[in-house]
């Protein structure tokens, strides 16, 4: 099994770069980052697109205060 980097745009995890194993290479695929930490709890969902200019990228696609 191999990795690539995706790239996440938007929300708190904006700029960052992480590995992406190919089972998880699956465009539409949502990912749910939650952020407990001084405050209030924040749920943030992320998209992954792939573009061959971009490669993979998890867009901002919503979020929600709990």
């Amino acid at each position: 099994m191999t990795s690539r980097n995706v790239r996440f745009v938007g929300g708190p995890l904006d700029g960052r770069i992480q590995d992406l194993r190919d089972s998880e290479a699956v465009a539409g695929r949502l990912l749910r980052h939650i952020h407990l930490h001084d405050g209030p709890k924040i749920e943030t969902h992320y998209e992954l697109r792939y573009t061959p200019e971009s490669g993979w990228v998890y867009h901002l696609c919503g979020r929600s205060q709990q």
